[in-house]
């Protein structure tokens, strides 16, 4: 009887996946917390889609600024709708509105991103040609970004920083899709429940969820977004250590996700803080790395952004990205796994207020 039941069920999601590969309906879902501007540029650039068969979905997670009136502007222009709640965090504001949603493909998007104007004639095409469950799509720096802006989403993405961490070198069917950019069925939300009740890390505990269920997902490549992240160095550190907080968080939940590259971070802040120490005890000859991987990361950079002045910037945004996720990872390791503290009880000024 159970063999029947799972054979049963692979054929119901299999006849699910046929359906809907052939009849997408795609809701777009954007939790929104205190950022109107950033709102009103995403929907400006949704205007300008050429694919335009789609809901949008904008969820005010207990803002004190709220995008109301900016949603008012757009609503003979999209297919839009607005929903104010209390707040409860990124993921859970992503469920209430995929309870709320009319389609059965549902993509989520932060508020700091902006479209090209074909990204869902991609998404639509992609799915369309070759259906799948849950997918990704990366990020870009938009021409109009700050240089800072464009330093830091080198830092994210570069090879010599923990962007090699971060996707491009992943399996494309199986990739671990982030919240920036990512969409999946309604099959999916129905097996998982969505979003866990974590303030970070949660699009990696989803995309585990999504896996461990059974359901496939992909990276396409074409559906890139423009994604904004932090527009200084204080809220860049503290996004980035959050990250390396949320990596050992993710590891208690699921041994397994935890791989030999996510200590790189933690290792380079360890090491360099050794050569820092041997160079003023013993030789300045031991800062000699530093002078070679700061010289990789600015060229890199400059030739990349063809500007030296992103370049510059680039090494400070890069070492702070190593430096904050490192020591996020540490102290997250140290009261976690050393001191055995529970999610909560360590990181709730981090992420529970």
């Amino acid at each position: 009887m159970l063999s029947f039941a799972v054979e049963t069920d692979t054929l119901n999601r299999n006849i699910a996946k046929m359906t809907n590969s052939n009849n997408l309906k795609i809701s777009v879902i954007v939790p929104v917390f205190n950022r109107p501007a950033e709102v009103e540029e995403l929907l400006e650039s949704m205007d300008q889609q050429t694919f335009r068969d789609f809901e949008v979905l904008i969820v005010e997670d207990g803002s004190s600024v709220k995008s109301e009136s900016i949603i008012r502007e757009f609503a003979d222009k999209l297919n839009i709708r607005y929903f104010y709640k209390d707040n409860s965090g990124p993921g859970q504001s992503r469920n209430y509105g995929y309870e709320r949603a009319s389609g059965n493909y549902c993509i989520f998007l932060d508020s700091d991103c902006l479209l090209p104007p074909r990204y869902f004639e991609t998404v639509y095409n992609a799915l369309s040609g070759k259906y799948v469950d849950a997918f990704g799509g990366p990020d870009r720096a938009h021409e109009n970004f700050t240089h800072l802006q464009k330093a830091i989403n080198y830092s994210m993405t570069s090879f010599f920083t923990t962007g090699g961490i971060r996707g491009g070198g992943e399996k494309l069917d199986k990739f671990f899709p982030r919240s920036f950019n990512m969409g999946y069925s309604r099959e999916v939300f129905e097996a998982t429940r969505g979003f866990a009740k974590m303030r970070f890390g949660e699009d990696i505990d989803m995309s585990i969820r999504i896996l461990k269920n059974g359901f496939k997902t992909r990276l396409i490549r074409e559906a890139w977004v423009y994604h904004k992240r932090r527009t200084n160095f204080r809220q860049f550190y503290k996004q980035v250590f959050n990250s390396g907080i949320a990596r050992i968080n993710l590891y208690k939940k699921y041994p397994e996700s935890l791989k030999t590259v996510h200590f790189a971070p933690a290792l380079f802040t360890a090491g360099s803080m050794l050569l820092i120490l041997f160079s003023v005890l013993l030789s300045p000859l031991f800062l000699l790395p530093f002078g070679f991987h700061i010289l990789l990361l600015f060229l890199d950079a400059t030739i990349k952004n063809k500007s030296i002045s992103i370049g510059f910037l680039s090494i400070v945004t890069s070492y702070i990205q190593l430096f904050s996720y490192g020591m996020g990872f540490i102290k997250a390791s140290w009261k976690r796994v050393i001191l055995g503290k529970d999610e909560f009880s360590a990181f709730n000024k981090n992420f529970y207020k």
